[in-house]
């Protein structure tokens, strides 16, 4: 953001500011607020210490979906979401192992508290609560305290890695580049009518579960989405059976000194990806995002700054032409210099038969891959049975990898391109001429019009 817009948006800030003071005196004078409610975010942590958020939120009533939920009742509910009514500055009271402390909320009702245990965490427990209780504003509409239990997540000593994941056209089909398709999504659909992208469920349950099919690496999905969309992420991530207890990262979408609005996506997701990765630095991590937004420009910047923490990075990509070629180009360089890997694919299974190659996933987890990816691929509707535009065949895998070619399978029926090199300088120089870029486009263009999976790998750590 350019100086004068950050100085606009300070003055524009401070005029909001005082005007909800005006506004929160008034509408103390005239009986106060609505009852009130504590909504907890799920944290996370580790043996010593731990993190909750949350907000502090006039109580405008349940928003969960039905089955029966026309477009009407998913845009009121839509609204009751976005147009929240904050507490600003209220007290809590945080407890937790018969420790309190007290935090307050910020303008915008927000708080957050980092706890220390007063003694070990148990081992065999993955959530811990932490109690929550308001001490004030009090409605006068309300009776009896204002309780709420926040839930915190401590991987267990034998995580092998973390997850972080985008969500938006990661794990949830929202058509992020589009944004008249987009709005569609957030305001006309619920929990229960959103898609997710095809099997990706099960990767992420298998990613969670490990080698073993019996552990719990933590995941983090990090959006920028608003936070008001919570409740409706959690219930979708409950619906489609991904990992239980997502720890999801969102953003406040009010103004605040610095910006209007949360335009910038890539100083905010490398900020939480950043504070992760300092946070648990004993794990590798796995990253998996889209090649839409800005995911490769911002993972590009996370394998620079952490070179050997990043196992791989994982890009869901769903044509062949590329909309910042540059950026892809960049980050497979910095993946060969990392000697991590890279794969761009628009299909799960792909990403699946990769991790289990790897020892990062039970090989017995493929098949419900496989069968989850065919369960959530929709039909094709009239226009496209119309039209001819019906489900296109599998598209062949390119690999390029700093080794002699193997014969190895990406994790695809048909033809196998592979662009290989004897070592990491031979790779690094066919992708700085353009390798990866020539693959999306060619490879397999004949057979089939969905774009090929790509793998970019250094030499092996």
């Amino acid at each position: 953001m350019s100086n004068w817009q950050q100085v606009l948006a300070h003055y524009a800030h401070n005029v909001e500011q005082h005007f909800d003071e005006l506004k929160y005196k008034l509408h103390y004078r005239l009986g106060g607020p609505d009852p009130i409610k504590i909504v907890p975010y799920r944290g996370f942590g580790k043996q010593g210490r731990l993190y909750i958020k949350g907000r502090v939120l006039e109580d405008k009533g349940d928003t969960s979906s039905l089955d029966n939920d026309n477009i009407w009742d998913n845009l009121v509910d839509t609204y009751k979401r976005m147009e929240s009514d904050e507490v600003p500055y209220a007290r809590l009271l945080v407890r937790f192992d018969g420790q309190e402390q007290e935090v307050v909320a910020d303008e915008e009702g927000y708080f957050e508290a980092w706890v220390t245990p007063p003694r070990p965490l148990p081992a065999d427990r993955l959530w811990h609560n932490v109690e929550l209780k308001l001490l004030e504003p009090l409605s006068p509409r309300q009776k009896g305290p204002v309780l709420a239990t926040g839930e915190v997540f401590v991987p267990p000593a034998d995580a092998r890695f973390a997850v972080v994941s985008d969500i938006d056209d990661t794990v949830l089909q929202t058509d992020a580049t589009n944004l008249l398709r987009m709005a569609r999504n957030v305001f006309l659909s619920n929990a229960r009518t959103r898609l997710p992208f095809p099997g990706v469920a099960a990767l992420y349950r298998a990613l969670h579960a490990g080698p073993q099919g019996d552990g719990a690496n933590p995941m983090f999905y990090v959006s920028s989405s608003p936070w008001n969309l919570y409740d409706l992420l959690g219930e979708f991530f409950h619906l489609q059976d991904i990992p239980n207890g997502p720890v999801l990262f969102l953003r406040d979408w009010g103004l605040t000194e610095n910006e209007f609005l949360p335009t910038s996506h890539h100083d905010y997701k490398i900020g939480v990806i950043r504070r992760l990765m300092d946070f648990y630095p004993e794990l590798p991590f796995i990253l998996l995002g889209d090649s839409g937004q800005e995911d490769p420009e911002i993972y590009h910047e996370i394998v620079t700054q952490y070179p050997d923490r990043v196992a791989a990075i994982y890009i869901r990509n769903v044509s062949r032409n590329l909309k910042r070629p540059e950026a892809i180009r960049a980050l497979a360089e910095k993946v060969v210099q990392a000697r991590s890997v890279l794969i761009l694919a628009d299909n799960t299974e792909v990403m699946a038969r990769h991790a289990a190659e790897q020892g990062w996933i039970a090989p017995a987890m493929i098949p419900g891959v496989q069968v989850e990816k065919e369960k959530d691929q929709a039909p094709p509707n009239l226009v496209e049975q119309l039209t001819g535009q019906t489900q296109a065949e599998e598209a062949p895998a390119v690999v390029v990898r700093a080794e002699e070619e193997s014969g190895g399978s990406a994790g695809q029926e048909g033809p196998l391109v592979t662009v290989s090199g004897p070592d990491e300088e031979a790779v690094h120089q066919k992708v700085m001429d353009g390798a990866v870029e020539a693959a999306i486009q060619d490879a397999g263009r004949q057979e089939t019009s969905r774009p090929p999976a790509v793998i970019v790998q250094g030499t092996r750590k």
